[in-house]
């Protein structure tokens, strides 16, 4: 897998910057084009290379200061047809798919898990559908739940915010969850307490439930299958497959469980609504401590740049003019 990355750094720092990806492995193209960025004012370089490859070039780069002084893009072209290209592959170590681009993985979960209003709005319809299913022993409308769910964004967020320390990161998917679960289940809540006597369901709808038993009757596996779903959902936000990301949302039960604990509590079910709540806590539990494990292994397997490697960049890349 081929990616481009479009570096804008100001004209004193190019030379520098060309020479590093020129010697970076998996590199298999280097363009420079003199004095074509308007603002701010630089040189503009194109580099084709291995997907494998870009997290060392990006490391150089951070340590040139390049993301301060100008900007760097990555983009993953559809095609590319040049066999000095598949030369640069076949050399770059590792593979494209295991690859792991640091910055475009907290971009990307970084994205899913602020606080928005499409957030909430997920969030409550996921809750009132669960609730719905509930009601009416209906696992199809759970399975909707599942899926419609969006908590798996910050619960990713959370802990690539752990690994990487990244404190902003960590408080904007802590504050996501910790604001979008009470507000659907109150939502939820505020739903069942007003279908009650309309007649919509009957006060001992959650005796008749079968099909839901396993939401207020966490065990084990509970825990089993959210570490496999946070490792499968981690995962999938690395290698960039969005399809598995499906299966990860259907069988996790931490919508089901927040629907199931404001529908019980509103019923006085008050028993169940402790299960359901420890349900969902070892399920947000067993992802976030998953998804940390799949990083921490991804970190150590990756080669990082030496400090004295480190150090000489330093030394060769011109101080900026202030």
């Amino acid at each position: 897998m081929i990616v481009q990355l479009r570096i804008c750094v100001p004209g004193e720092l190019s030379g520098v910057v060309v020479e590093s990806c020129t010697n970076h492995v998996g590199v298999s193209e280097v363009a420079l084009a003199k004095s074509t960025s308007v603002m701010p004012p630089g040189d503009v370089i194109e580099v084709l290379l291995a997907r494998e490859s870009v997290e060392g070039l990006v490391e150089k780069l951070h340590v040139l200061d390049v993301q301060q002084r100008g900007s760097i893009s990555v983009i993953a072209p559809d095609l590319v047809l040049s066999d000095r290209s598949d030369r640069a592959e076949a050399a770059a170590p590792g593979e494209g798919a295991d690859a792991v681009i640091w910055d475009e993985v907290s971009r990307q979960t970084g994205e899913d898990s602020r606080l928005t209003w499409s957030f909430l709005t997920f969030m409550v319809l996921a809750t009132q559908l669960a609730a719905i299913g509930i009601v009416t022993d209906s696992t199809i409308a759970i399975v909707g739940a599942m899926a419609v769910g969006p908590e798996f964004g910050p619960l990713a967020a959370l802990a690539v915010a752990l690994v990487r320390r990244q404190r902003r990161l960590g408080r904007d998917a802590a504050l996501a969850l910790g604001v979008g679960f009470p507000v659907a289940m109150l939502a939820a809540a505020l739903g069942a307490w007003l279908s009650v006597p309309l007649g919509l369901f009957p006060p001992d709808a959650l005796d008749r439930g079968s099909a839901v038993e396993f939401i207020y009757h966490p065990g084990p596996y509970s825990l089993i299958v959210a570490v496999l779903a946070g490792t499968a959902g981690m995962l999938s936000v690395i290698s960039r497959r969005s399809a598995a990301l499906i299966g990860v949302f259907i069988s996790v039960t931490t919508v089901p469980a927040a629907g199931y604990v404001a529908v019980a509590l509103v019923l006085g079910e008050y028993q169940k609504a402790a299960g359901s709540a420890l349900q969902l806590f070892l399920n947000l539990l067993g992802i976030v401590v998953a998804a940390v494990g799949v990083l921490l292994f991804y970190r150590l397997v990756t080669k990082r740049l030496s400090p004295d490697a480190a150090l000489q960049l330093r030394r060769k890349a011109p101080r900026s003019r202030r």
